[in-house]
């Protein structure tokens, strides 16, 4: 793919610099490290650091053109300037790709708990419509069928563009994607025209980024804000009818752009009646449309009662026959480190889960504890650099919900992890919990001590098979280290 800089920054509203005429795109990047010949450079602002900083560097490596937001002195290639470098690259991105979203029916899921969980059921809804879905997410991206690892959970503009046009190239129809509060606000999904958005709720969480609760809930309105802003396809806003953050943005909405509510309170448009969970999965009545459907869902929780209306609600505004998509849930695929059962063949269950706010570990222990366990073990830690506040409402919530909590490092990051179980312990009043630093470790010392009838939690980190400490990231998965723990525990006759 190949673009004349004049005529590209022309059709993206950004204004020619000299030169522009004379220069050939043949692509995009924002690191420069990964500049090659004919690149367009993005110098985009950072916490620390300007990309302007790194300029020289794409131009060293091929870069043929810079956009910047600061002045680029001596520089050897034409440099656009323009006033906000993260709004530029993502509408230059969109028109140097054709702009795929627009021929991509696009599900956008944002909300602080059960995104991912429900961009997968959308996708396996579509999928079994035949409605072929790509992904965008916490876990993998997908495209064409391909899963790829993902760096985030909703990638920058130039990368989010590039994956719809390579969906579209590899012949998807639909694409479900997470799309969080910080790319919001940093315009990674700009210029994409959504077919339905989908808020799911809203708790604390990222408040060392966002600073505010209002501020958060702001970052998420605006999906749905710009979305009834739209020029091309008139999206349907698909809200929780249940949480007081849906709510609020229900009665934020146009009044024209009446959204579509799903939850369990009467009035919801996609109800769940009498909802029932065990160890095999939860089965409730859904009430929609004037009609009637007992759901058979193989995910356990009232949380994965939400999802799948979400998801129910997102296939019907697509135009899927609900009674199809309800029997298609039947089959829905587990989620990675979603409340994922780790083989046991033991007398004892072990669960893992990405549960890292005190909501979402309230949800899991209170649906862990719906299954009738003799004992509740949870092991959990929470994440360096990132927000301090939740550190002792974590603790709370397991100490209320779990009969023993062991405290351990998630990802400590930069900070020391004993002033991170400081922080957690400070939320504690009881005596029912045990501080192990090693995360290996705590997990053993849980799986230790489970006994028959006991359900052992590993929350925090889920999916994720890493752990980084002071800055580096080694192979750390929950689920594997859990299931070594289990083949040395020995085996008690009872």
């Amino acid at each position: 793919m190949s673009w004349n800089l004049q005529s590209l920054l022309a059709k993206s509203n950004v204004h020619p610099p000299p030169g522009a005429d004379t220069v050939d795109v043949t692509s995009l990047c924002y690191d420069s490290r990964r500049a090659t010949a004919g690149s367009l450079f993005f110098a985009l602002p950072g916490e620390h650091t300007s990309g302007a900083e790194f300029a020289a560097d794409a131009i060293a490596r091929g870069a043929s053109a810079v956009v910047s937001a600061a002045q680029i002195r001596d520089c050897s290639v034409p440099v656009a300037l323009v006033p906000d470098a993260r709004s530029a690259m993502a509408e230059i991105a969109r028109v140097f790709y054709n702009d795929p979203a627009s021929t991509l029916r696009c599900v956008g899921v944002t909300g602080t708990n059960g995104k991912t969980t429900t961009a997968f059921l959308v996708k396996h809804l579509l999928d079994s419509a035949r409605m072929r879905c790509g992904l965008l997410g916490t876990i993998r991206y997908v495209v064409g069928n391909e899963p790829l690892p993902a760096a985030r959970t909703t990638p920058e503009s130039a990368d989010v563009q590039e994956l719809l046009a390579r969906m579209l190239a590899a012949g998807d129809r639909a694409v479900a994607m997470e799309v969080s509060s910080h790319a919001l606000v940093q315009n990674r999904v700009s210029g994409i025209e959504w077919d339905v958005a989908i808020f799911t709720n809203l708790t604390q969480d990222h408040l060392d980024y966002h600073k505010t609760m209002e501020a958060y809930f702001a970052a998420k309105a605006s999906l749905f804000q710009s979305m009834f802003e739209q020029k091309g396809k008139r999206g349907k806003a698909i809200v929780n009818f249940d949480d007081r953050y849906g709510t609020r943005l229900i009665e934020m909405l146009p009044r024209e752009a009446k959204p579509i509510t799903y939850g369990l309170g009467v009035g919801a448009e996609f109800r769940a009646v009498d909802p029932r969970s065990d160890v095999h999965g939860t089965q409730y009545k859904l009430e929609a449309k004037g009609r009637q459907y007992l759901v058979r869902l193989p995910l356990i929780g009232r949380f994965n009662v939400y999802n799948s209306l979400a998801a129910l609600a997102a296939a019907s505004a697509l135009g899927l026959e609900l009674r199809a998509a309800v029997q298609a849930l039947a089959n829905a695929p587990q989620v990675p480190g979603r409340l994922e059962r780790v083989p046991a063949r033991r007398n004892f269950g072990v669960y893992v889960d990405y549960a890292h706010t005190d909501d979402a570990l309230t949800n899991v222990l209170g649906t862990l504890r719906e299954l009738g366990p003799h004992r509740l073990i949870v092991v959990f830690g929470c994440g360096g650099d990132r927000d301090r506040a939740k550190r002792p409402l974590m603790a709370r919530a397991a100490e209320q919900l779990a009969d023993y909590a062991i405290l351990t490092s998630d990802n400590p990051r930069s900070e020391e992890p004993k002033s991170i179980l400081a922080d957690m312990k400070a939320g504690l009043r009881g005596s029912a919990h045990e501080i192990v630093v090693d995360r290996r470790e705590a997990i053993y010392r849980a799986i230790a001590l489970a006994e028959a009838g006991d359900i052992v939690l590993i929350a925090g980190k889920g999916h994720e098979n890493y752990q980084e400490v002071n800055g580096k990231r080694t192979p750390f998965d929950d689920v594997s280290v859990a299931r070594n723990a289990i083949d040395a525990k020995p085996v008690t006759l009872e």
